[in-house]
């Protein structure tokens, strides 16, 4: 094979750090407008003709380059993203929200026990014990036991097996409960495109990383709904009420089936409940003010979260002190625990307490 070398031309580093940053500018506009790629593309333009993009930059050349890069495909209804342009968006939230995360290997998650299990062995060494895994056995250890025993001559018994000691691994159960009412845009606040960062970010964590993990994703606002992964990037705030008991009824009812030894509910909301349902199946809605009837099916709901062993993590984007007031009830009938979140630092809150779950089993 032949190479032809040449001297390095400076605009091609810039012409990448431009698409760099023009990928980066497209992105941000995918999660807002619910991943339309022409009308993010078309944001784009209007940005130009504003004058915050450089007019000598050639945004059709960088439409060229998605379609060249695999990342959007143009199909007789429009352009739409690729599979691979998916991933890319999660892979650059999960860069961004959890770029200080250890790099371990996928699928394992230390804790703080010693036992069986783990992929990284310890220090320390036990004397073998009836049904120790036959590839924990120390054997340099064991025949030097055997030859200090015997006085140089080597007879190996059971007295002299010693086994390594290796970090327990546990495998956790998430569902990530993504708060949709109408409330998550409302007053010209954007909750709902950070909330959909965190979630893409945690879904391509645990996809390439804990692979023996799950993870749901329910969105609730009258009701609640399960979506798969590839759908988080297009999911939008509509005209709903809030309806949190549904919603961690029925992350509980996925939790139940799985058989993860962690299971846990992590809810990102803007507010209290303003919708229940009764036991008529009938939903009950009350948009003003605190509901004696929708607090005490709410809280009836995590309560029996916490008899199923299913705590709740709840990440208030709101400062309303009436609103803050109900989210402590909640966490504490459920002794889960509750993050006043602001949108910039929703990520960083996220990431500390999901890693944190990983160290220890669920009570």
């Amino acid at each position: 094979m032949r190479y032809r070398y040449r001297d390095w031309d400076p605009r091609w580093l810039e012409l990448l750090k431009q698409f760099e940053d023009l990928l980066e500018l497209f992105d941000h506009l995918l999660l807002k407008t619910g991943g339309d790629v022409e009308q993010s593309l078309d944001f784009m333009r209007h940005l130009q003709q504003q004058g915050y993009i450089p007019p000598g930059v050639d945004l059709e050349e960088f439409r060229r380059r998605l379609e060249s890069e695999g990342y959007v495909r143009t199909l007789p209804g429009g352009t739409r993203l690729t599979a691979k342009g998916e991933r890319r968006i999660r892979k650059d939230n999960l860069e961004a929200i959890f770029g200080a995360l250890h790099r371990g290997a996928p699928g394992q998650h230390p804790t703080a026990h010693d036992g069986p299990g783990g992929p990284d062995a310890l220090a320390e060494r036990r004397p073998f014990q009836f049904g120790d895994p036959l590839h924990d056995i120390d054997f340099p250890s064991s025949l030097q036991n055997a030859l200090k025993r015997g006085v140089g001559s080597l007879s190996l018994s059971e007295e002299d097996l010693e086994v390594r000691e290796s970090e327990h691994a546990a495998s956790c159960a998430t569902v990530l409960l993504l708060d949709v009412s109408h409330s998550m845009i409302l007053y010209g606040e954007d909750r709902i495109t950070p909330a959909k960062q965190v979630a893409l970010a945690m879904a391509e964590l645990i996809m390439t990383r804990y692979k023996k993990d799950s993870l749901d994703v329910v969105l609730f606002g009258d009701e609640a709904m399960p979506i798969g992964v590839k759908d988080i990037l297009y999911v939008g705030a509509g005209p709903f009420h809030t309806n949190t008991q549904e919603g961690l009824r029925f992350a509980r009812g996925i939790l139940e089936r799985k058989t993860q030894p962690n299971r846990q509910i992590f809810m990102i909301t803007d507010g209290k409940p303003t919708v229940v349902r009764l036991d008529n199946r009938r939903l009950y809605r009350n948009v003003f003010g605190p509901d004696p009837i929708i607090e005490t099916k709410t809280l009836d709901e995590a309560r029996l979260c916490r008899r199923k062993k299913i705590p709740i993590t709840t990440f208030m984007v709101a400062t309303d002190p009436e609103l803050q007031a109900f989210v402590r009830k909640l966490t504490e009938v459920n002794r889960g625990r509750a993050y006043m979140a602001s949108l910039d630092r929703l990520g960083g809150f996220v990431f500390m307490d999901f890693i944190a779950n990983r160290k220890k089993r669920m009570r």
